[in-house]
This record gives structure tokens, C-alpha cells and sequence, in this order.
């Protein structure tokens, strides 16, 4: 068969296209034509891919170094004997990678979303007949059969099309449908522009026609996306990255730790046996076992959190993620705005502006002329104009259900809107369309713009101003004021569309609209516009606050675009709005350098979303990229987070994304951010308790070695204290909840290492403090003659109690511990008394008396070792109280 680029088709005359695939116009293709192009092109459906089976996914929980330090330590405690702390590593290290794997669970590739066209059916003309057959069994050259309300199966040049409509929206991101012709368009024409063209995916939702197929499976647009799609790379997140780099730096830490208490131990005449357990302990102190799977199940908390609050996390990480995202590139139809047409605004042949108040399709409104209510009861000409609207208008609302309890739209949006607006006029909408019934029309036509119905004498129509006012009488109308009218609606993001009425005469479709030139009565224009959403403009100044920009990338016009994101403060002044076709001409160096002042990108197709989102991310923005339609799925992937929309998204989209927002609303993500703020902020009182408490043993025991004192602490109290003691509190600390101040703080810098400075200086504060209070109990009890097992437990006991108190530190870095708040965190107040049992349970028994070399201490004595643990609390609490004055000065 010849082969003709795919890309021109719609440059081609109809009859070229059905020479060029050797087929015909009314038989079709013959059934033995078909087999064999089948065999030729394959089946029209996307190859299914490679799900990553569940044993991989569990697996690959395993894939860091902090795991691999436990593994090492694991095996040498298995060397030397010591069994059962090598099965304790090994237990932290396998709930850690179940919790994992059953979180994050099997994701679906977007491929698989794709597949499910081979489901469709679609109506062929083959060997001269009508037939009904599977998508998948479509191929070049097959004649389509069309009508309102069809999926479209495969790419088609359009042979047929009485007043077809198709909306393209999960293709071109265009929010309303498209009128379709079968003129030759230029070869440049971008892929929103291809009128003559009908692709797979998206609905037909008016009118009639026939089209010859001239593209299936992957050589079809959406096969294309699907390509890029499979091929775009998943950038690691940000925490994973800085886990990676942490891990590297624990391995040498780690290993330098366990060598130089090896030399000081064998230096200072201790066996080997002995030192070298006590140096097998102290290395996994240094590794803080509790991390991983504090990390995961602080994860697994933000994604139940995030569902609540209506985002629903595919991929585990990404709840840290969008915490981290500096940059929100978000789709304006149905996310920024209601994906329901509204008209705010008529104008009266007379020259007054009517408001509407009210949104969406519900009725509830009210009509306001200089601040006093209007209707049809109390204005002739506003009567005359709305009940025009109605006549001529081939939508129907849909009152609320049982299943649905909005007011909805059936047909096209505007024709939607302008029932609404009327209703809003107190029009009744069926008792005047019973009363003058239809008798003729000419449907909407992309060249003409203008429609017409005839009701009985009475001819309504209704298009673009531009048009239809050339037709109007002027004798009563100042048409150059009417004009530009129209215009300054038009500069305000409204879509205008002008009404007229002229009686006795004719309607004669093939004679067109010209007959009327000079005789029409101009009856109004009216004004509308998707609005944006209430809650959205708030949730826009909230990123600011967090330092968070946001930018629109929309299929819609570019006016339209700036006007909406200036309304809702995503663009401010000085920034400019940037087409597909100007982007097109833009060179990398100077989209990088312009992406500060651009606040719009309009009409781009997928390749375009593609190149935004990375040319974000080459300044080392963290981008969330939002959409709803096959287009998006490149970007979705691509984007450090895809959010998908749960309404309007297509399955591809959510294959694609790593959360998808069940309201399709801004908000939701603005809120989705702030959880993952919490994560992160929550992590990092993780990593600061363990490190600080894992860093006081680590000195208490080299100060010993160093100062030739017995140590104070045997192997087996550490491992304790390491998964005991430490285990009880640290998962506990995760459920912190929101500080309130989340969303003013700016988002986490890529390059920003797990523990910041403030982290280090606040650690330096509570390691010398609480190193202090346990080496000088334990060298003044030594000193006062006390036997060496009561001080060795005493110590044990001083180190958990430290840990006690120290967890409190943590919560807040500038909130005081000392207030009830703690209380709210059931979970942690819940560790802190079972971490506290499990110690009199190892200090009180007598079986774990020998196996952890413990006394039991006087109880007289648990005073003193509190005052004295909680000296780290009081230590912290100076510092907070200068910090919270230095703040609010």
C-alpha cells in the first residue's frame, strides 16, 4: 500500500486519501482486503506492557544502603553466635520491605489504560455493507460510519460531516467540542487545528458523517503518546535521593566507628570476643534500623491522610514529593476552573449590561441591572432575547437524581449555558419550546459561526458577534459601539456570542444566511466564561506564601488563559502567556531563560507539556504536573509528581500520574502539598531523635575507652536501647500532626542534604548535654564505690530515660514540650508508656535480669536518674524560648 506521512493527511484532499489507501468511498473495503492489511499493520491496539511483578516490587524495597549496613551486621552476629540479635535486624529489615511492598502495591502502566479501545465497537462500511466490529479489527483504508455519541476507533480523514462535532478534549486539552469540515488544511496546522480530522479516543457529540481510516495501533496519534509515554524517565525523588547520599556517608561513619573501638578496646587489654560485639552494637547504633521503616509507614500514614483529604497516592514517594514541589504546572479546564459554561454577562440592544449571578447549570441566579433584580416580567427585550436563546439551541439541563445531585448539561456547553441563563430570566424552557416548535434550521457552521431555527413566522439565530452583526439592520443599532462591545467582552475571557430574530421571511439552507444580510433585528449579546473556581484563588495565594509558583499549561486560547490566571493571581504583572506555536520557535536556552516571567502556556500539544516540565526541572525545580487527558500522560510521567484527575481523567492519565485528585480541584492538591509537608517535616524529627540518641552511646562509650573506665553499657543493652527502647517512640513520632505553619515555609531545596545544619546545631546542643548527664552519673557512681552491675544498669536505665525526654525535644523545633499538646498524639504518649514498662520488665525479671546483665535498681533511685535525664528537655527549652524571641523579633 503507499505509504503517505501521517502527519499530512488532513492536508489532503478526501478523494487523495482514498486513492492514496486504495479503498472506496461507498463499498469500503473488501473483507479479503481487510485480512490482509491486518496481517500488514497489526492489530489497531497497543502492546500490553510488562507489569513489574509483585516478588520485584517487594524486592526492591530492599534497594538501600542503610538495609545493606543491617544485612552486614546481621550476618556477623550470626558468625559470632549471637542468633537472636540477628534475628531481631533481620525482622525490622523484612517488616520494613512488607509494609512497603503492600503500600506501594502493583501500579498500572498507562499502556494498559490504552488497551481497553480493543473493547470498542465501531460501524464499517466493508464489500458495500454496513457491519459492527471490534476496534482492534480496524485498519487503513476502512470506511467509519459516524454519529453523535460515538467513541472514535482509529485515525480518520474525514470524508462526510453534517453539523459533527467531536470533543477532543483528553487529546488537545481543548475544553469545548470541536466543529468539524472537510476543507484542506495547511500542513502546519497543529493538531487542535485539524478539523478535517478525527482520531482515536476522543467522542463525537453532534451530528453525522464518514471517514476513511488512515492510521491505527501506535501509528495513531494517541499511539504516539502512548510511545512517549513508555519511554519517558522516572525521575528519583527527592528523598530518595538524599537517602542515597545519607546511606553513603553512614557506610564510612559506620565503618571508622567499628574500627576505632576495636583499636581502643584491644589497646586497653579487652577481649576480642568482648570489644568485638560491643563494636558490632555501636555500628548498628550508628545505623539507625528504625529509619526505614519509620520512613514507610510515615509514608503510608500521608498517603491515608492525603485519601482523606481527596488525593489518592499511586507511588509511595511521592507523598514526600509533592511536599517538596516548588513548581505546580496545572491545567485551567475543570482544575482552575468548573468545567461548566456560565454567562455573566448581556447586553441589551439598548446598551445595558445585565450581570447573572450563579454558576454551572444550576438555575439559581439572579439577573441584576445596576444592582436591582431583572426578568422577562418586567423587560420586553430581555424577554425577546433570552426566549431566542432557547429556540435556538439543541441542548437540554438535567435536573438533579438520585444518582447525581447537580443540575447537568446534555449537548454542548454554551448551548447549555444559555438555558441556564434563561431559566435564571424565569424563562420556562420546556412550555416555550412546546409552544413554538421547530420547523427548520440551519445547524452551526465552523465557517459561517451562526446558526439559525425557524419557528413558525419567526427565524431566531445565534453566533459570533462578528458575524451575525454584519447581517443586522442598522437603522436602529450603532453598530461600530456594538462591535467594539463585543470585543471588550471578548479582551475580559468571555466567550460572546450575539442573537437576532427576523420575521416573514424564508429559511433555506442551501441560499445560507446571506438572504437575511441588512434585515436581522439585533436582540443582545451575551458573555460567558468557565468560571473559576471559589476556592481556588485562596489556595493560589497559599502557594505563593509556601513559595510555591504555580503555572497554567491549557489547551484553551491564550486570552483566555492569561485572563483566568490573572483573575485568579497566577499571573501577575510583568508575566506573559506563550501559545504552542510561539513556544515552537523558542530555542532551550531561551525557554529557560523566559520561564520566570511565563505564568501561561496555551494551546500546547504533548511533546510541548513534555518540554515544559523538563525545562523545569533542568533548574532544579521539583515539578507536579496536572492533567486529565491522553495528552498529558507523557508529562505525568515525566514530572517529579503527575497528579491525574479522578472526575474528568482519562485511565491513561491516571496510569501515568502518581496521585490522582478525586475532585479534579486545585485545592485538593494545594491541601495534598501541605500532608506531604507534614511527612518530610516528620522524617526529619525521626532522623534527629535517632541520630542524637544513637550519637549519645557512641561518645559515652569512647569517652570511656578513652579515660580507661569499664564500659558502661554491654552489647546487648545497646542492641536494646537501638530496637527496644527507640522502636517504642520513634514510629510514634511520625503521627505528629500539622504545626500550622507547614504552608509558609518555603518548599525543600533539591540539593538540601537529610540533616540540615539547624538539625546539626540542635543536635550538638542535646548530644553534649545529655553525654554530660549519662558519663558524669556513670564516672560518679563509679567513684562512690557502688557495684559495677547496678551502676551499668543505672546507666542503661539513664540512656533510655534520655531518649525519653529527648523524644519530646523533637516534635517541635520552636513549640515548647511543656504543654498538654503531647497528648493529642495518642501513639506517641502510647510508646512512651510501653517503652517504659518494657524497661522495668528487663530491670524487675529475673530471666531477662541474665540475659541483659541487669540489677534492679532501688526505686528511690528512678528520681534521681529522671531529674538527671531530663536535663536534655530543659536544655532544648532554653533554646526554643531564644528562638521563638529571635522569630518574632
Amino acid at each position: 500500500m503507499p505509504a503517505t506521512t501521517p502527519l499530512i493527511w488532513h492536508s489532503k484532499e478526501a478523494s487523495e486519501a482514498i486513492s492514496a489507501l486504495r479503498t472506496d468511498i461507498e463499498k469500503g473495503l473488501s473483507n479479503g482486503d481487510a485480512v490482509e492489511r491486518l496481517a500488514e499493520h497489526g492489530p489497531n491496539e497497543l502492546p500490553e506492557a510488562q507489569h513489574k511483578p509483585m516478588w520485584k516490587v517487594f524486592a526492591a524495597q530492599f534497594a538501600s544502603p542503610l538495609i545493606y549496613i543491617l544485612f552486614v551486621a546481621a550476618i556477623i552476629s550470626f558468625s559470632m553466635g549471637h542468633a537472636s540479635d540477628a534475628v531481631v535486624i533481620l525482622v525490622v529489615v523484612l517488616v520494613n520491605s512488607v509494609i512497603g511492598a503492600i503500600q506501594e502495591g502493583r501500579a498500572e502502566h498507562s499502556m494498559t489504560a490504552l488497551r481497553k479501545l480493543s473493547a470498542l465497537k465501531v460501524r464499517v462500511t466493508r464489500d458495500g455493507h454496513e457491519t459492527i466490529i471490534e476496534a482492534k479489527d480496524l485498519v487503513p483504508g476502512d470506511i467509519l460510519l459516524l454519529a453523535a455519541g460515538d467513541q472514535v476507533g482509529a485515525d480518520a480523514r474525514l470524508l462526510e460531516a453534517a453539523s459533527l462535532e467531536a470533543t477532543e478534549a483528553a487529546l488537545t486539552g481543548e475544553s469545548l467540542p470541536v466543529q468539524k469540515h472537510l476543507q484542506v488544511l495547511p500542513e502546519d496546522s497543529g493538531l487542535g487545528d485539524r478539523r478535517n480530522m478525527i482520531y482515536s479516543s476522543t467522542h463525537l457529540t453532534a451530528g453525522r458523517g464518514r471517514a476513511v481510516v488512515v492510521a491505527t495501533g501506535v501509528e495513531t496519534e494517541v499511539g504516539k503518546i502512548a510511545r512517549m509515554t513508555a519511554t519517558a524517565s522516572e525521575p528519583r525523588t527527592p528523598l530518595e535521593m538524599r537517602l542515597q547520599q545519607f546511606g553513603r556517608w553512614l557506610v564510612i561513619a559506620s565503618i571508622v566507628l567499628f574500627v576505632l573501638i576495636l583499636v581502643f578496646g584491644l589497646s586497653r587489654g579487652i577481649p576480642f570476643d568482648q570489644i568485638f560485639m560491643v563494636a558490632i552494637s555501636q555500628m548498628v547504633s550508628m545505623v539507625p534500623e528504625g529509619l526505614p521503616v519509620a520512613m514507610t509507614i510515615a509514608l503510608a500514614v500521608g498517603m491515608q491522610r492525603m485519601a482523606k483529604r481527596g488525593a489518592i497516592v499511586r507511588r509511595l514517594a511521592a507523598v514526600e514529593t509533592l511536599g517538596s514541589t516548588s513548581i505546580i504546572c496545572s491545567d485551567k479546564t475543570g482544575t482552575l476552573t468548573k468545567n461548566e459554561m456560565t454567562v455573566t454577562t448581556l447586553v441589551l440592544p439598548d446598551g445595558r449590561l445585565i450581570k447573572v449571578s450563579g454558576a454551572g447549570y444550576s438555575p439559581e441566579g439572579k439577573l441584576s441591572l445596576e444592582d436591582k433584580n431583572i426578568s422577562t416580567s418586567d423587560d420586553e427585550t430581555l424577554k425577546a432575547m433570552l426566549e431566542g436563546v432557547v429556540l435556538c439551541n439543541d441542548a437540554k439541563l438535567v435536573p438533579p437524581d438520585k444518582e447525581d445531585t447537580r443540575w447537568r448539561a446534555l449537548g454542548d456547553p454554551t448551548e447549555a449555558a444559555l438555558l441556564t441563563v434563561a431559566a435564571k430570566g424565569s424563562v420556562d424552557l420546556d412550555a416555550l419550546r412546546k409552544q413554538h416548535p421547530r420547523k427548520g434550521e440551519i445547524p452551526f457552521d465552523s465557517a459561517t459561526k451562526m446558526m439559525a431555527t425557524q419557528h413558525g413566522s419567526k427565524i431566531i439565530l445565534k453566533g459570533a458577534p462578528e458575524m451575525l452583526l454584519e447581517l443586522c439592520d442598522t437603522s436602529s443599532l450603532d453598530l461600530a459601539k456594538t462591535q467594539q462591545t463585543a470585543v471588550d467582552l471578548a479582551s475580559q475571557a468571555l466567550r460572546v456570542l450575539a442573537v437576532a430574530k427576523v420575521t416573514d421571511l424564508p429559511l433555506d439552507e442551501k441560499a445560507g444566511f446571506e438572504p437575511f444580510r441588512g434585515k436581522l433585528k439585533f436582540l443582545g449579546l451575551l458573555g460567558q466564561i468557565d468560571p473559576p473556581r471559589d476556592e481556588v484563588k485562596a489556595a493560589v495565594e497559599e502557594c505563593r506564601a509556601a513559595g510555591i509558583r504555580p503555572v497554567m499549561v491549557t489547551g484553551d486560547h491564550k486570552a483566555t488563559g492569561l485572563a483566568i490566571a490573572t483573575a485568579l493571581g497566577i499571573s501577575k504583572e510583568g508575566d506573559i502567556a506563550v501559545d504552542g506555536a510561539e513556544l515552537e520557535q523558542m530555542t532551550e536556552q531561551d525557554l529557560r531563560s523566559r520561564l520566570g516571567s511565563i505564568s501561561v502556556f496555551a494551546r500546547v500539544h504533548p511533546a510541548q507539556k513534555l518540554r515544559i516540565v523538563e525545562a523545569f526541572q533542568s533548574q532544579k525545580q521539583v515539578v507536579a504536573m496536572t492533567g486529565d487527558g491522553v495528552n498529558d500522560a507523557p508529562a505525568l510521567a515525566t514530572a517529579d509528581v503527575g497528579v491525574a484527575m479522578g472526575i474528568t481523567g482519562t485511565e491513561v492519565a491516571k496510569g501515568a500520574a502518581k496521585i490522582v485528585i478525586t475532585d479534579d480541584n486545585f485545592a485538593t492538591i494545594v491541601k495534598a502539598v501541605e500532608e506531604g509537608r507534614l511527612v518530610y517535616q516528620n522524617l526529619k524529627k525521626v532522623v534527629l531523635f535517632l541520630f542524637t540518641t544513637s550519637i549519645d552511646e557512641v561518645l559515652v562509650l569512647l569517652l570511656a575507652l578513652l579515660c580507661g573506665y569499664p564500659l558502661p553499657l554491654a552489647a546487648v543493652q545497646i542492641l536494646w536501647i537501638n530496637i527496644v527502647t527507640e522502636g517504642t517512640v520513634t514510629v510514634n513520632l511520625i503521627m505528629e500532626g500539622l504545626e500550622g505553619d507547614e504552608m509558609r515555609r518555603k518548599p525543600t531545596p533539591m540539593g538540601e542534604p537529610l540533616i540540615t545544619p539547624p538539625m546539626w546545631r540542635r543536635m550538638l546542643l542535646m548530644v553534649s548535654t545529655s553525654v554530660t548527664a549519662i558519663f558524669g552519673f556513670f564516672m560518679w557512681r563509679l567513684n562512690s564505690g557502688a557495684p559495677f552491675e547496678l551502676v551499668q544498669t543505672e546507666t542503661f536505665t539513664l540512656v533510655a530515660i534520655s531518649q525519653w525526654f529527648n523524644v519530646l525535644n523533637c516534635r517541635s523545633a520552636l513549640k515548647s514540650s511543656l504543654n498538654l499538646d503531647v497528648l493529642k498524639n495518642v501513639w506517641l504518649v502510647g510508646g512512651l508508656v510501653l517503652g517504659m514498662a518494657l524497661h522495668m520488665m528487663v530491670i524487675y525479671t529475673e530471666p531477662m535480669n541474665r540475659i541483659f546483665y541487669t540489677v534492679p535498681i532501688p526505686l528511690t533511685d528512678f528520681f534521681l536518674l529522671f531529674l538527671i535525664g531530663s536535663s536534655v528537655l530543659w536544655a532544648e527549652e532554653i533554646r526554643k524560648w531564644f528562638a521563638r524571641r529571635s522569630q518574632a523579633a
